[in-house]
């Protein structure tokens, strides 16, 4: 079957915001994406998919996240692909931290529509990329294209950052859909951040350690991962006996093509839910955290989709939000492009501020750079994960744990 081929920017978007629509059909984020080869070849189009049938399906589902690891399991298959370097993914909307990551993990070029002032990579327009840590400017500064929108309209805009591929012919986004592209999302966003508030207050949930082996939650959630329930620490404080677990989960992370790094979520009772690995040698952004993050949502939507409004109370409170709970990263962030993809998809699983009274959602057992750096990394970050959320990983008070892990 042919391609669909295209070697104008303006036509290219124009795809990707078909998609967008499509999103907002669906109900979640208005935003799409395509992945393009070196000589225009439209290789994959697709949109976001955090939201489906009304309920999170997976908080990294954003279009870009998806056009990469879509990347890595056709290659897997033994599909003969351009290396990432001769790809370029077009998007209607800047891409947020977690794709940012991604896309710079993998190395691939990117085209952008139009502009997110509160968690796009270049939220401030000025293709600086301050928000991105120091040793990553130069690269987003090379890859990262935002053509020009020729008008007069507040959505004209001079060209900045990297010039498109040398395939385009036609290198400039009208405004008209330009301003499709921003409005679709505009009109997705509240709505689609409303759905991740809508999970019990902590006060109200249910500790699932007191469930019967056989209750279709117990049972859903011992076979996404047979240990659940196993592991209890007092709330919000991990504690040496999480070790084992975190210990199994860094050697299958080191199979899986890693660099042993594991990623826990104890829930507000203490209860340990999850304890993955990463899966790098599948795509090279399937870390832990990702792995985690989209296991759990996945595990709720399971549960969820098609049932009656009182059973889906009855998940909630039983697989409360994660924000309530404790994330425990074997290994704490680094100032690379994965480290920053996980912040990016942190703040995407969370959606809005944390508890006041869970400041220590974020654990890490053992640090990979200086709690400054870490905590200087989190400040630049776009205003949704500094000022918002306010993203602040810190180091488990455990000292047993810390030195069990620095044994293993």
């Amino acid at each position: 079957m042919a391609l669909k081929k295209t070697i104008d920017v303006q036509a290219a978007v124009a795809i990707a915001a078909a998609e967008a629509i499509a999103a907002k059909t669906q109900g979640t984020f208005g935003v799409g994406g395509l992945m393009l080869d070196q000589h225009g070849n439209v290789l994959q189009s697709l949109h976001n998919n955090v939201i489906k049938q009304g309920l999170i399906f997976d908080p990294t589902a954003h279009g870009e996240r998806q056009l990469i690891d879509w990347y890595y399991a056709e290659r897997a298959k033994g599909r003969d692909l351009p290396p990432p370097a001769d790809i370029t993914i077009v998007t209607t909307l800047d891409p947020c931290c977690m794709c940012s990551g991604a896309i710079l993990a993998g190395g691939f070029n990117v085209v952008v529509a139009a502009p997110d002032r509160e968690a796009g990579i270049d939220h401030d327009v000025s293709a600086g990329f301050g928000a991105l840590p120091p040793a990553l400017r130069a690269q987003a500064a090379s890859t990262f294209s935002y053509p020009a929108i020729l008008g007069a309209s507040p959505y004209a805009r001079a060209a900045s950052g990297a010039t498109p591929k040398s395939f385009f012919i036609g290198k400039t986004i009208s405004e008209p859909t330009q301003a499709l592209c921003a409005l679709v999302f505009e009109a997705t966003s509240d709505e689609v951040m409303r759905l991740f508030q809508t999970d019990p207050p902590v006060e109200q949930l249910l500790d699932p350690a007191m469930l019967a082996p056989d209750h279709p939650i117990a049972r859903t959630l011992k076979q996404v991962y047979p240990d659940a329930l196993t592991y209890r620490c007092a709330p919000l404080a991990p504690d040496a006996g999480l070790a084992p677990f975190l210990l199994r989960a860094m050697a299958r992370d080191r199979e899986h093509g890693g660099d042993g790094d594991a990623v826990a979520l104890l829930d507000s009772f203490g209860n340990l839910l999850l304890c993955m690995p990463g899966r790098m040698a599948q795509s090279g952004i399937r870390s832990a955290f990702m792995e985690a993050t989209r296991a759990y949502a996945q595990l709720r939507y399971k549960l969820m989709a098609g049932a009656t409004p009182e059973r889906q109370l009855e998940v909630r409170r039983y697989l409360g939000h994660p924000k309530d709970g404790t994330l425990v990263f074997a290994r704490g962030p680094d100032a690379g492009a994965v480290s920053f993809m996980n912040l990016g998809a942190y703040g995407s699983t969370m959606e809005g501020p944390l508890p006041p009274d869970n400041p220590r959602q974020f654990q890490y057992v053992l640090p990979a750079i200086a709690q400054q750096e870490l905590d200087a990394i989190c400040a630049a970050m776009p205003p949704l994960y500094s000022d918002i959320i306010r993203i602040h990983p810190t180091q488990v008070a455990d000292r047993a744990l810390i030195d069990a892990l620095t044994r293993g």
